[in-house]
């Protein structure tokens, strides 16, 4: 089970990155999508 919830944290880990590479135009805007990425896996490590 444990093995499921490491796929599931890291495949949230490279949404988010893919996301944050193609969202973000600024610096300010990859420091915002990094604090969000940052913030989300605090969460998902919570559960």
């Amino acid at each position: 089970m444990e093995h499921l919830n490491a796929k599931n944290f890291l495949a949230t880990l490279v949404a988010l990155g893919a996301f944050s590479l193609t969202a973000c135009n600024t610096v300010e805007g990859v420091g915002q999508d990094l604090e969000s990425a940052g913030d989300k896996a605090e969460e998902v490590t919570r559960n």
